[in-house]
């Protein structure tokens, strides 16, 4: 994973001078170098990384490319001062999403520049998966899937909430994974309406069990929703289940590149309205995931920007009837020019568990 031309040639599309870019997760985007600390400086024409002493042998080992200087804990500005000066940089992108109002006035004031907003320049970019990317993502996806395969047996054996989560987890790393996408969502029964409600002590007894997953691998994240039933469901329940499905299947059917995230949630939307549960979807359709497990692009009532080809988005509408149950089912989707892939392969059939 290296970004620095993609980066490089929208600088000189957007007639940028330079970004400066301090987020951990962007500095892996833009290098494929993961650290916990330390801030990039790319320039239409070169790269500088600038690193304490924690990172200095590292990063010269995996940035050959670039200019890797050593900064102290003390002054840290300083040195990047310095370069900006040399190559006459006066104004420099920063990440207006990442940075803190303090912070960029810190920024500011050390470095003597102006600062010009250019998350966008990032988050753009970060968008558009290559294929390369794309199979790092199914990678992640299929350790989930497999993990997720092995926690089913254990369901209605008097297993709380959070074992379960416990064991998915484990299960992951078992299999590879270097993380978690974040923490799993495991409710069962009438917590099954809480969206992102947090596994707790409950044992898992009859009714729905929402289960909502993902493995982090190279810094790449998956992301999976189902809902299980433990015992026979009821004709509601059952209603409800094939409402949010045939919701899900009416916005994938309508994802391809140059559509707006509004018009793909308005499809789906539009199902679960029309029978009658439009009040209980109050999150949007689905959301971007990369290495972040919430990115842009979004599907979302309020979201009027094109979904691009090469972006994976998720496709999760929910039905949450409070006090009695909720239901949620989420694929992930690379979408292309004519329309989509799904990569999730695990079946959307109402698992039954006796």
């Amino acid at each position: 994973m290296n970004n620095i031309e993609g980066i490089k040639q929208a600088l000189v599309e957007r007639g940028c001078s330079a970004i400066l870019i301090t987020s951990p997760v962007n500095r892996l985007f833009a290098t494929g170098f993961s650290s916990s600390a330390g801030i990039l400086l790319v320039t239409q024409a070169g790269t500088w990384f600038f690193a304490d002493s924690r990172y200095i042998e590292a990063a010269k080992t995996a940035l050959p490319d670039a200019q890797v200087k050593l900064i102290t804990q003390g002054s840290p500005y300083e040195t990047i001062k310095a370069v900006l000066a040399e190559q006459g940089i006066k104004s420099v992108g920063f990440e207006d999403g990442s940075v803190t109002y303090s912070e960029y006035l810190n920024l500011k004031n050390k470095l003597g520049v102006e600062l010009q907003p250019m998350q966008t320049l990032l988050s753009d970019l970060r968008a558009v998966k290559s294929r390369d990317d794309l199979e790092s993502i199914k990678k992640a996806q299929r350790i989930s899937e497999k993990a997720f395969a092995e926690i089913l047996p254990m369901i209605g054996t008097g297993i709380t909430e959070k074992q379960l989560a416990t064991e998915l987890i484990y299960r992951m790393l078992k299999h590879g994974a270097d993380d978690k996408s974040f923490d799993p969502i495991i409710v069962s029964g009438t917590r099954t309406s809480l969206p992102h409600g947090v596994p707790g002590d409950h044992k898992i007894g009859k009714g729905f069990i929402t289960i909502d997953f993902g493995a982090r691998l190279g810094g790449w994240c998956s992301d999976t929703t189902r809902t299980l039933c433990v015992g026979a469901p009821s004709d509601e329940m059952v209603k409800v289940y094939e409402t949010v499905l045939a919701a899900q299947e009416a916005g994938i059917a309508t994802v391809r590149a140059g559509i707006t995230g509004h018009e793909i949630d308005a499809a789906g939307r539009a199902v679960i309205t029309g029978a009658g549960f439009g009040e209980y979807f109050g999150h949007g359709f689905g959301h971007g995931i990369g290495l972040e497990v919430h990115e842009p692009p979004r599907s979302a009532p309020s979201y009027d920007n094109v979904i691009p080809a090469g972006a994976v988005i998720s496709a999760e509408p929910g039905i949450y009837l409070p006090g009695k149950f909720g239901v949620r089912i989420e694929d992930l989707l690379y979408v292309t020019d004519d329309g989509c892939e799904n990569i999730t392969n695990i079946t959307k059939e109402l698992v039954v568990i006796d």
